[in-house]
Parts: structure tokens; sequence; C-alpha cells
């Protein structure tokens, strides 16, 4: 038996429109993409990234906001970077997962030697954002999701970073997990990676906002941005509150903990789910059959087992299709 988590379900269809980020592409640090402000004030370097998958445009929406506004840190240093503008110029809603990447996955190469080889068009764009995410001390990276779910903020296993997230008192859903199997993402790379004790002034957390194609996706990634700048001192509450009017949505009522404790690996493409989860549900008892994996069942590992991102829309061997956690209200 599964009963469901409270969320609010999002259209399938892809109403999100292409925003026109042509008057904000050229950047002003020579790296195409990449703006970066100084106060010329002591205070945090904040970094907000969008566009790490070319179809992910809530992000795009959202820093393209920041920049109309005029938003300048009041002190400290603030980055605002479009990321993967190649795949984004492959965008089509009638095909939107083909412009995820170029070559690879941008999210999977934060490692130097990876980034070194530039041997891909996504290796060679993190070699070029490289610089401006190791001078950051605090990094927002907006995502978005293969199929309909309520938003997802992942804090990976820092304990500051959860501490970060439930000051900012949304979204409701808390993500604790480790990363993938097959690269290090960008939220994890460098000094984001550190245990506690050795991190500094440093957190990282990265907004999975709602499905790619749902409007409700911008209202997610702009209010995640006027949160997570305020928490950061860089800009003012009063300031915020001033240029981007709307942006801030009401506080979650509760906030969840769901400790990733493993991910399902597909083992090809035929992987399939034995009913059309969209995410949280919870599965009252272990050893429920909620998927197959090329004819091998695959079973919830504990009693009240909350599934994470289900999606076969990528499935093929060697791809996490789903993960399972333990949740805990904060």
């Amino acid at each position: 038996m599964s009963t469901r988590m409270d969320t609010t379900a999002a259209s399938p269809g892809f109403s999100l429109p292409v925003p026109d980020i042509s008057a904000w592409r050229v950047g002003n640090t020579g790296v195409e993409g990449v703006w970066h402000f100084d106060s010329g004030k002591p205070g945090r370097s904040t970094m907000v990234s969008a566009l790490v998958h070319g179809n992910e445009l809530c992000g795009a929406w959202a820093l393209k906001g920041l920049l109309e506004a005029g938003v300048r840190p009041e002190q400290g240093r603030l980055t605002l970077a479009f990321c993967n503008l190649d795949a984004f110029d492959r965008f089509d809603a009638s095909h939107h997962d083909a412009s995820r990447f170029t070559d690879e996955d941008l999210n999977r190469q934060w490692l130097n030697e990876r980034i070194d080889a530039g041997d891909t068009r996504e290796r060679r764009r993190a070699a070029a954002l490289r610089p401006f995410v190791q001078q950051a001390d605090w990094l927002l990276d907006i995502h978005s999701m293969h199929e309909p779910s309520a938003p997802l903020l992942l804090t990976g296993v820092q304990p500051r970073n959860l501490a970060l997230a439930h000051a900012m008192r949304s979204p409701e859903h808390i993500v604790v997990d480790a990363g993938h199997k097959d690269g290090v993402r960008m939220r994890d790379y460098g000094r984001f990676g550190l245990p506690d004790a050795e991190a500094g002034d440093t957190r990282s957390l990265l907004i999975e906002c709602g499905f790619h194609g749902d409007p409700a996706s911008l209202q997610v990634a702009q209010d995640q941005c006027v949160r997570f700048i305020e928490q950061s001192g860089v800009v003012g509450v009063q300031a915020l509150a001033q240029q981007l009017p709307g942006w801030r949505m009401p506080d979650a009522p509760r906030q969840w903990a769901l400790e990733v404790t493993g991910p399902v690996v597909a083992t090809s493409s035929a992987f399939r789910f034995v009913a059309p989860y969209t995410g949280l549900e919870l599965f009252e008892k272990a050893g429920t059959v909620i998927g197959d994996n090329d004819g091998v069942p695959v079973t919830t590992p504990y009693d009240n087992c909350v599934l994470v991102m289900p999606s076969v829309r990528q499935a093929r061997a060697g791809v996490t299709v789903v993960r399972f956690a333990q949740r805990t209200l904060l």
C-alpha cells in the first residue's frame, strides 16, 4: 500500500515559453553568459546558475528577471551564470529532452581531470565556468524535472546545507543525497563537497523546481532566488522586495528531510515502473514491488519508503531511474 505526501501535480504539457536572453548573453566577464557584480564591500561571493541543462528554462527566466531588475550586491559579490548555452540553442519544446546537453551531461563533469581533458563541449564549458564556481562561497543551482512533481531542494550530505534549506523555509521537501555515481555535480565541486569542518563559509543548494514545461516552475525559481540571496546577505530584504515584487511565495507549511539511502539503476532502456509514479509516493511496507528491471522485480528496501524523482525518460544502462529515501519532519 502507498500513500502520497502532500504535493501539487503539474501539467504534463510544455507550457513555459522560451526566454529571450539575447540581451544578456554576452555577459560582462569575458565569458559568454556570465555576469559578475562586485559591491566593493566585504561580504560573501554568491552565485546563482541556470541552464546547466539546456531544456530547464525556469532558471533562465529567473536570471533574466534578476538582470532586468538591476539586482546588485549591497555587500560582497554576485555572479549570475547561464551555463549550457549550446544545449539551450537546440531547444525544441516538442523534443525537449534532446536539448538537455550536447555531448554529455554538464552536471556530471565537475572533476578537474574531466574538465581539464576538454574533449567534449560540456567539459570545455565547465572549464570556462570553473573560475566562477571556485570563487563562489554560496551557490544556488537552478534545475527542473523530467516529470511533473513537487519542488525538491537538494542539499548534499553536509549538515550546513540542510540548515540553510531549513532557514529558507521553502520548499516543503528537502533531499539529502550524495549525488550520482556517474559524475560530480556542480553543487558538489571543490569546497562545496568538503565536510563542514573543512569547508569554511560555503553553502551549495540545487533546486528542482518542478516539471520543465510547467510555468509554476518559474515561480519556484524566482522564490528560491529571493530566499537564497536574502540568506547570503549580499542583498537586503528591503531591496529584494522592492526590485522583485511578487517573487517570494508563502513559506512551506512544514519541511520534510528526505534522506536518500540508495538509487535504482536501470540495466537497460527496458526498465518499467508498475504504476505512473510522479515522486514523493510513500510505501508503508518493505518489499513492495515498484518496478521491473529487465525481468528483476524492484522492491522497496524498508518500511515508509519514499520515491524521489522517478523517471524512465532517460532510462538506459547505468542511469538512475529513481532513488529511495527515508523522511523526517524538520
